[in-house]
């Protein structure tokens, strides 16, 4: 009875260990890092730059950060990379994996996803891969323009790519392979969904998990879906006007059976309230001021903030009413937030640390990032304490913990 019980318990704690899971924007995706003690203000000069690095290839990708190594996708000589290094920045391998983006905004334009040892990543030109997060080693690859006639974007995929159990989602875009499900540990395809049989749009999914089933929430160039994890069935769209713009690149926010999401070019901010397990969806408020296209959203002290694309300022609408709170002269750019700030990451390269209150946002410091090359469009992250930032072939890692006293 004894050798039954712990056979007993021995089975159920194997079953039941959960995924070490690191991915785009942090837990949920939503661009809030779970970090403590961080510098409510910086020096003059900016925070501590511990490290930096070159040679990591172009590429707008952001880092993913384990505990105890960086991985980012970056284009050498038109060849897309999977790059790991330690945490203080020194390499310790690179692994190819198809082709890259070279037509416009040359390089790559998405994260890894790591899952225990395992690593999904996308390149520009469609490349699906898995590759082993401690060897290097490629495990599987396909790609989406030829096995699934997908159709490729403008300025090509810019797809971080979803993990579900068993399961790795990507869209290959094409009039009925729109959305895939591939066996994540061989490739293998498990199922496909047409969703309207349009583009992909430049968005990385988001998965939201009910007691019943999983879905998956990602645009295509004009539409919002949400599709079951599993099964692949869909469950609703929602059409975006199509004469405002094809530039749909930011994950949606999920929160207390809400979905929020912020498009670029005049289609603005929507809050949806999600019914009967994510099957039914209901508009609670639109507002077109706030529009974006790419820099990402977050959630903050009951504000949705983002930057404005078509007028250059930050903006802050209140999550419940939907009315434009405040605006923030910091041009336009990439939003995360962590310790209850907002970090913002402009296109002109300025790092600012802003105080959000319940009635306005203030820069409280900044600094200029002056390694790197061409645009600044990577998204920062923020991990034990450090905060990354890739600027082209450039990564730099700063020190904003605060000083325990």
């Amino acid at each position: 009875m004894k050798n039954y019980i712990l056979m007993v318990l021995s089975l159920f704690s194997c079953t039941s260990k959960q995924k070490k899971v690191s991915e785009w924007r942090g837990e949920n995706r939503s661009g809030i890092y779970a970090e403590t003690n961080l510098l409510k203000e910086w020096p003059k000069d900016g925070p501590n730059l511990l490290w930096d690095v070159e040679g990591i290839g172009n590429g707008y990708g952001s880092p993913v950060i384990t505990d105890n190594n960086i991985y980012l996708n970056g284009e050498i000589d038109s060849i897309a990379y999977l790059i790991a290094m330690d945490l203080e920045g020194k390499m310790l391998w690179k692994t190819e994996f198809g082709k890259d983006w070279m037509k416009n905004f040359i390089g790559s334009r998405s994260a890894p996803t790591v899952v225990d040892d395992l690593v999904y990543v996308a390149s520009g030109l469609g490349d699906v891969a898995c590759i082993h997060a401690e060897t290097g080693e490629l495990k599987w690859k396909i790609n989406m323009l030829e096995k699934f006639e997908g159709k490729n974007t403008r300025f090509g995929y810019s797809q971080s790519l979803l993990v579900d159990g068993d399961l790795v989602f990507a869209a290959p875009g094409g009039k009925e392979k729109n959305i895939i499900a591939l066996d994540r540990f061989t490739g293998e395809t498990k199922w496909i969904n047409s969703g309207v049989g349009e583009m992909p749009a430049y968005c990385s999914p988001l998965l939201i998990k009910y007691p019943t089933r999983n879905i998956l929430v990602t645009f295509s160039e004009h539409a919002l879906l949400a599709v079951e994890s599993q099964t692949g069935k869909t469950l609703w769209t929602e059409q975006q006007d199509t004469t405002k713009g094809d530039v749909n690149g930011n994950t949606p926010i999920y929160e207390d059976g809400y979905l929020y999401y912020v498009t670029g070019c005049g289609n603005g901010t929507v809050k949806l309230k999600l019914e009967e397990d994510g099957a039914k969806i209901t508009e609670v408020w639109r507002n077109e001021e706030l529009d974006n296209i790419m820099g990402g959203v977050v959630k903050l002290n009951g504000k949705i903030i983002a930057s404005g694309h078509r007028k250059k300022v930050w903006k802050s609408v209140d999550a419940e009413t939907g009315e434009t709170r405040d605006t923030l002269k910091f041009g336009r750019g990439a939003t995360i937030a962590a310790d209850g700030m907002l970090y913002c990451y402009n296109e002109r390269g300025q790092v600012g640390l802003v105080n959000v209150t319940p009635e306005n946002m203030e820069v409280v410091s900044k600094f200029k990032v002056t390694k790197g090359t061409k645009e600044h469009f990577a998204q920062p992250v923020i991990e034990n304490g450090v905060l990354y930032i890739r600027h082209g072939d450039a990564l730099m890692a700063y020190d904003i913990k605060a000083t325990n006293n």
